[in-house]
């Protein structure tokens, strides 16, 4: 489980923000709602993360960063990840810096024995340099077996491309990875994509971390046509699904045509099925969504969604949150929800611990901080005292 995301000079994030979601350890454990950092431990993360603030306040860069960490260690190239600094002549000289830590497995050669705790795994890149290209500086990852202790080194790498590395991740006798290793792509994906065991096991982490930062648009239609038609039980669940959150539909199947798999929808009292693009915006959106939280599920996964409101009706919000609370029929895996909303009216089926706020100054930088941060009581209506801008998030008029 990821618990803690520190994000510095990252588009409208100037100063150094620090998300730490660890539960105290005086809160009563739910455990459909929060789930160990890893098995065994005694510290507790949500299951669900839900970002709020006004239009432009920074939300989705809280998820784009965190996509961009993530999506560096799992391919070698970029592939379309941008690392942008804050808007200004200072910031966008010095170098943007990004840590993730999360519960796992401590001997990537031997998971099978099962041994867990923390790691921490920090990428500071220079956007612009003298290659016109970004370029990482330093990189590392470090653990502390069973939550305790010093962190200790799994592998660091510095600006002039020298890595150093540890028993569980050698160095030695991969000197041609380290010549190979390209000032624009990290080590675990760079070593990983010449075998590397140990930074195979944790780019194959990174890819199993199904992020989606936007609702897919109609460039991915064909690849959710593609999925779903493939997949007779994901296709079931997902109109086991439809039949509750649309009560004139039945259900949806697909054919086969020279334009690849199309999906035919039947509707109660309708004597045609209608295609696709007759059907609503809004069950269009969940169905472009559905693979993708199916997959974060099914791997016990991070699953990240901005505006998640514009796809899901505000009365059926708790409804799909619940796919993540439940965790004896589906989400046994702890997979987690990160989403950003402006449907406020939620907050009254959420925890404290499940708020992050974001808020912008005059200046454009971005803070984002977590409810627990500002010392919400338990007791308190988060949708009231919201609203009320008690807790900062909040357009302010005039």
């Amino acid at each position: 489980m990821l618990y803690r995301l520190e994000i510095e000079n990252f588009a409208s994030i100037r100063e150094a923000q620090a998300l730490d979601l660890r539960i105290g350890a005086n809160v009563p454990v739910d455990e459909d709602r929060f789930a160990e950092i890893f098995p065994g431990a005694k510290i507790f993360v949500p299951k669900v993360v839900a970002i709020y603030g006004a239009n432009a306040s920074g939300k989705t860069n809280v998820l784009l960063a965190l996509e961009y960490i993530i999506g560096m260690a799992a391919r070698i190239s970029e592939n379309g990840l941008k690392c942008i600094p804050f808007n200004s002549l200072e910031a966008m000289s010095k170098p943007t810096r990004i840590a993730i830590e999360f519960g796992g497995v401590m001997d990537p050669n031997r998971p099978e024995l099962g041994d867990c705790g923390c790691y921490r795994y920090e990428l500071c890149v220079q956007a612009l340099s003298a290659t016109g290209g970004p370029t990482i500086q330093t990189e590392s990852l470090r653990r502390r077996p069973l939550g305790q202790g010093k962190w200790q080194r799994v592998f660091e790498r510095d600006a002039q491309g020298e890595v150093k590395g540890s028993d569980v991740f050698p160095v030695q006798g991969f000197g041609h990875l380290v010549k190979t290793l390209r000032p624009d792509s990290t080590v675990i994906a760079s070593f990983a994509f010449f075998k590397h065991p140990a930074a195979s096991f944790f780019a194959d982490a990174a890819q199993r971390a199904v992020l989606q930062n936007t609702v897919l648009g109609s460039a991915d239609e064909h690849l959710v046509h593609k999925i779903l038609s493939g997949q007779p039980e994901a296709l079931a669940k997902l109109n086991s699904q439809l039949t509750r959150i649309d009560l004139g539909l039945e259900g949806m199947r697909y054919i086969q045509t020279s334009d690849g798999p199309q999906p035919l929808f039947k509707h109660f009292g309708l004597s045609e099925e209608m295609h696709w693009t007759l059907e609503s915006h809004g069950t269009r959106s969940f169905i472009r969504l559905f693979p993708v939280i199916d997959a974060a599920l099914a791997r016990g996964a991070i699953c990240a969604i901005d505006e998640l409101d514009s796809a899901i009706h505000p009365l059926l919000l708790p409804e799909f949150l619940r796919w993540f609370l439940d965790r004896e029929n589906t989400n046994p895996l702890n997979s987690q929800l990160w989403f950003t909303s402006h449907s406020s009216t939620l907050l009254e089926d959420l925890k404290k611990e499940e708020v992050v706020l974001c808020e912008k100054d005059r200046q454009g930088r971005t803070s984002a901080y977590s409810l627990m941060d500002v010392k919400a009581r338990r007791d308190e209506n988060l949708y009231r005292k919201y609203l009320s801008g008690a807790y900062g998030g909040v357009p302010l008029l005039g």
